[in-house]
């Protein structure tokens, strides 16, 4: 919108420096196609989404240059309202990006933002605490953990050592996964409840979940020998995963998750809350400017 302004959030922590590093691109590009801006470079989570709010709050569009984890608690914080959410990707797995059709090219982002298409999406719920891609736990919960702890390795390669350093310490735990009001119990890795289709920098544990149906896909991995889940991953950044015997998809609006050890829930690259949780959506919650979604085809490791 030529008469829209702008509030550019950056993350300087991003991608391990990797949203500054784009921004001068970013800026320029912004001023090529004539969008009015402030920029805001966010010392932490809460402070960004104070800053969307107040943003929001006086007539501006939040463009937030980062990674899932604050473009997902803003979209949370603007859920709801009639303010849309703007995208430039700049972190380490950028899956609600790669998703959605946004490109980590600036050049290329900063068009889809002039551009401004609008498309309306769901937003997930867990005890109370909002995500846009997919809330996961288990075998996910300590993969999650390391990963964020993990300085010395950049880019999606650290969610692969993270996997590899949570297979070598993980025992099975036992899940009880309702969905609609219909209980399993589930003994092995995984609950994953998705509203997007990737995770973890490009894999697709939710291939037939979509942004704007309404429904979560509930997928649970049971128990096997670590080196079949080992020889496994190769099938998630396929999507082809859920065709192995030991993987189950389910979908519904409300699902609770509780398990025999306690737990953390991640969403978004980030801990969201701790079992037992309750997910819902809220539908079409949320306005996005992103490519029209009949003009995405998202494949495995599009937008890293």
């Amino acid at each position: 919108m030529a008469d829209a302004r702008y509030l550019l959030l950056v993350n300087p922590s991003a991608g391990g420096g990797r949203a500054m590093k784009r921004l001068p691109a970013i800026e320029a590009e912004m001023g090529k196609c004539g969008l009015s801006f402030r920029k805001v470079e966010t010392t932490g989570i809460e402070h960004g989404c104070r800053a969307a709010a107040a943003a929001a709050e006086a007539g501006e569009i939040p463009v937030v240059c980062s990674g899932d984890g604050l473009i997902g608690k803003v979209g949370g914080v603007l859920a709801g309202g009639r303010t849309p959410l703007g995208i430039l990707p700049g972190g380490r797995g950028n899956d609600f990006a790669r998703v959605v059709g946004i490109p980590t090219d600036p050049a290329e982002a900063v068009a889809i933002l002039a551009a401004d298409h609008r498309r309306r999406i769901d937003v997930g719920e867990a005890n109370g605490e909002r995500f846009l891609c997919i809330a996961s736990c288990g075998f996910d919960s300590d993969a999650n953990r390391i990963a964020n702890e993990t300085r010395l390795i950049r880019g999606p390669a650290v969610y692969a050592y993270a996997a590899l350093r949570a297979l070598w310490q993980w025992k099975p735990a036992e899940f009880t996964v309702t969905v609609d009001g219909a209980q399993k119990r589930v003994r092995g890795y995984a609950v994953a409840v998705a509203n997007s289709k990737a995770y973890g920098g490009g894999m697709f544990v939710a291939p037939d979940a979509e942004l704007d149906d309404g429904e979560l896909d509930v997928i649970t991995t049971a128990e096997g020998s670590k080196w079949s889940f080992l020889t496994g991953l190769p099938d998630v950044f396929k999507g082809t995963h859920v065709l192995r015997p030991e993987v189950e998809t389910r979908r519904g609006a409300v699902v609770e998750v509780s398990a025999d050890r306690p737990f953390d829930l991640y969403a978004d690259g980030e801990r969201l809350t701790e079992l037992p949780a309750t997910i819902t959506l809220l539908p079409s919650a949320l306005e996005l400017i992103a490519p029209a979604p009949e003009a995405v085809a998202p494949s495995p490791n599009e937008g890293s």
